[in-house]
């Protein structure tokens, strides 16, 4: 009756509700063990996504059940003021956070994960009717919810190179973004980036500052009556001078001022070049190390998110306190991606112009896997209604 196409966050959403609702649904992905995949920060919550989180959870979402199971610190941000601005943020074990997602997802009744790429909405009489496949495949439905996160058009940055994907080293979704200009919904372009991972055993420990979790961790589910686990430490260092000359010194060849990247970034999660630039007179911003599972190599370095080349980022990283030798695992990259101009989207998330077909997530312009989940949670319920 429904397919959701797109098991990030907001298909994973969207596909449990539907199905919780009585409906038959198919989960579409194009590969079945990326299923709520954490492809940048490993942490669920925050400043206010902390609270969407709790909001999705009083709803009869799942995001932070899934938390609960794979959380490996759990902290309370902003003790020092109002109970109205708490905000529960939880670092998780990322591989573990799929794992459990898709086993949750395979005990609801009626939800059916399937493996393959969207590449067309077929309408009847001017509504939906079905989703093809790029293999060939239609799989018929009465509704359906798109949620392709950065992979509609998708475009990765690293200095000047540029890589057709949605994610490093996965597809492009080009023509299910052509289909939807056939339908004659208006696109923008976004961005949206991520930070070079570390390898564990080339970081100074003893140079960084630990930051660890609350003595009493707090579930972020509701339903979650206790957490026990042995939680893992974060750590606390930040760029100098130093770090900040080496990006003013090759800020031509970062795509976001050479003119590479014509999309807009989330103003909460900006770039380090970004701060460097338009925060020139602060001396130095905060660098948070997080490891992306307590049995994992990589590490996290939030705060620096970059899209110039690997040769530059290894450079500025290593001025970093701590980071002096740093191996990089993975560098950072810039992606950009399609989005359809939420006016074209009633209240509900359905396109106003095609009766059946709902969006959720980052094809609506916003940016964050809670954002995305809330949208999900909201076009599952209402594609089922």
């Amino acid at each position: 009756e429904v397919v959701v196409v797109g098991a990030g966050h907001a298909g994973c959403e969207a596909a449990a509700a539907c199905a919780r609702l009585g409906l038959s649904t198919a989960l579409l992905s194009a590969r079945l063990e990326d299923t709520a995949k954490m492809s940048c920060n490993p942490a669920i919550g925050g400043i206010a996504k902390g609270h969407m989180v709790r909001e999705i959870d009083a709803l009869g979402g799942i995001m932070g059940l899934i938390t609960d199971r794979a959380g490996i610190q759990f902290k309370m941000l902003n003790r020092g003021r109002g109970p109205a601005v708490w905000s529960p943020r939880a670092q998780c074990d990322k591989a573990l956070y799929s794992r459990e997602m898709s086993r949750l997802l395979d005990a609801v009744p009626g939800l059916t994960r399937v493996a393959g790429v969207a590449n067309h909405v077929r309408l009847e009489r001017g509504a939906v009717r079905a989703i093809e496949l790029s293999d060939g495949r239609m799989l018929e439905c009465r509704a359906a919810v798109v949620t392709p996160g950065t992979f509609l058009n998708g475009l990765i940055h690293i200095g000047p190179r540029q890589i057709a994907g949605g994610r490093i080293g996965e597809h492009a979704a080009v023509a299910l973004s052509e289909c939807l200009a056939e339908l004659g919904l208006e696109r923008g372009r976004l961005k949206t980036g991520t930070p070079p991972r570390l390898h564990r055993d080339s970081i100074d420990w003893d140079a960084v500052t630990p930051h660890p979790g609350d003595e009493r961790a707090a579930p972020f589910s509701h339903w979650t009556e206790r957490l026990e686990l042995d939680q893992v430490l974060c750590w606390l260092t930040s760029t100098n001078e130093r770090t900040h000359a080496v990006i003013r010194e090759n800020i031509h060849l970062s795509p976001l001022y050479s003119g590479a990247i014509r999309g807009t970034g989330p103003r909460y999660c900006p770039s380090i070049e970004d701060k460097v630039v338009k925060f020139a007179e602060r001396a130095s911003h905060h660098v948070f190390l997080v490891p992306e599972g307590p049995d994992v190599p990589e590490i996290y370095v939030n705060g620096m998110s970059s899209s110039m080349p690997e040769e530059v980022q290894l450079r500025f990283v290593r001025t970093v306190r701590g980071l002096e030798r740093a191996e990089m695992i993975r560098p950072g990259y810039a992606v950009e991606y399609d989005f359809v101009l939420p006016h074209q989207l009633s209240p509900t998330l359905e396109v106003k112009s095609v009766p059946g077909l709902f969006l959720a997530g980052q094809i609506c312009g916003t940016s964050g896997y809670e954002e995305a989940a809330a949208q999900g949670l909201v076009a599952g319920v209402n594609a089922a209604r």
